[in-house]
């Protein structure tokens, strides 16, 4: 049972790395190198207003797209220093109307429906400002937004800057409405530590933004539009940089249904993307962010998930075939945190949320919809062409 017992204490160990370890190393990585590097305090002489090109693509989105409008036209910024762009290829609602009555924004629709990432660059061709913040139809911006991202790009070697992403949760919110707001603050915790160090790995698409003239098409079957065009910048020597003063804000999917379906989608798109950035792996070539790149993003989707497995399967053996006490503890440990991820789930399908229970259960759901990602990715089902995502009630 030798073999048994390294392949258990392996995936413990990575299970562990990938979702704590990595973090704690990395502090510990950047609290050794403060002491080498001290952190420049850059004091504005003058504000930085750089054109840009504000762009959001939207697809059926009548039920909220004044209130994005509203808050897009209220953004601390000069007017005559933006450009809105709204395009919204295929939308069959709504949606069109509404922006056409708003003369301040450039509409850019076409009737047949290809995607979110054939829009992005269609909309990439209008451009031409030296910088363009992307932004999703469902996010509400904090108003100094624009002035928040522009600035890091003082900087010539920041390539992108990449905004918060703050999920609302009400008091009554469901199970997983919660998980995915602690999932959220952990993620941009880790942003800030990566950052630090060199570079965010991967902007969420609810807000981030771009040198205009390092944007590349992206091919059309593209899953996660941010990822790709986030590590396209990496790949050409520029950093991610991080503007947590920057936040888009949205609630937390309106069913459980449709965050599984959510989670799927982004497993398919990080096996896609992956997939395509190989060259990434290649330490010698990328020094700068490989390790921030395989520790916070391809552990999480392939290597953590099979160590779950493997984990509790070869726990149960061992303890089936007498081994130490030492197994039986981590058995325990292990049926009982699947027990509450269970009861976790129960509750959330009766829309009933527990603090004990939802961290396990977003945990574990996370980690299934990343097996039915993969499926998706292996027989190509997983369509670059989005739906609109369905979230609860705004917060007002």
């Amino acid at each position: 049972m030798t073999v048994v017992s390294f392949i258990f204490w392996c995936s413990i160990f990575l299970v562990v790395y990938s979702y704590a370890g990595y973090g704690l190393l990395l502090y510990l990585v950047i609290k050794v190198r403060r002491f080498f590097v001290k952190p420049q305090y850059v004091v504005d002489e003058a504000p930085f207003l750089p054109p840009v090109t504000f762009m959001v693509a939207a697809y059926n989105e009548a039920a909220f797209i004044r209130e994005k409008i509203a808050n897009t036209l209220s953004l601390n910024y000069p007017a005559d220093k933006v450009q809105i762009v709204f395009v919204t290829d295929g939308s069959s609602d709504d949606t069109n109307n509404i922006i056409r009555s708003y003369p301040q924004i450039t509409l850019l629709y076409e009737p047949e429906r290809r995607g979110k990432t054939m829009a992005i660059n269609r909309a990439m061709k209008y451009v031409k400002t030296p910088f363009v913040v992307f932004s999703d139809a469902n996010t509400l911006l904090n108003k100094d937004v624009l002035l928040c991202l522009t600035r890091h790009f003082r900087d010539e070697k920041t390539g992108a800057v990449a905004g918060e992403k703050k999920i609302i949760v009400a008091d009554q919110a469901e199970a997983e409405g919660a998980g995915e707001g602690m999932y959220w603050k952990y993620e941009s915790l880790l942003k800030k530590w990566d950052a630090e160090l060199y570079s965010v790995m991967g902007a969420a698409g609810e807000l981030f933004a771009v040198r205009t003239e390092l944007y590349e098409d992206i091919p059309a079957d593209t899953i996660l539009d941010d990822f790709m065009i986030s590590f396209g910048i990496n790949k050409k020597g520029y950093r991610v940089a991080y503007a947590p003063d920057a936040y888009a804000q949205e609630t937390p999917s309106a069913s459980l249904e449709d965050e599984y379906k959510r989670k799927v989608r982004i497993a398919a798109g990080g096996f896609q993307s992956m997939s395509r950035l190989l060259d990434l792996l290649n330490i010698f070539r990328y020094p700068k962010i490989t390790w921030q790149y395989v520790s916070h993003r391809v552990s999480r989707w392939t290597v953590a998930p099979l160590c779950l497995a493997l984990a509790l399967i070869t726990n149960i053996l061992l303890c089936a075939t007498g081994a130490p006490f030492i197994y039986w503890i981590f058995l325990i440990a292990q049926l009982g945190f699947y027990g509450m991820a269970f009861a976790g789930f129960v509750l959330a399908k009766r829309q009933v949320k527990s603090k004990l229970f939802y961290i396990p259960f977003y945990f574990v759901f996370m980690n299934v919809a990343v097996y039915q990602g993969f499926g998706r990715f292996l027989r190509k089902k997983q369509s670059a062409v989005w739906d609109r995502s369905q979230r609860q009630l705004t917060v007002g």
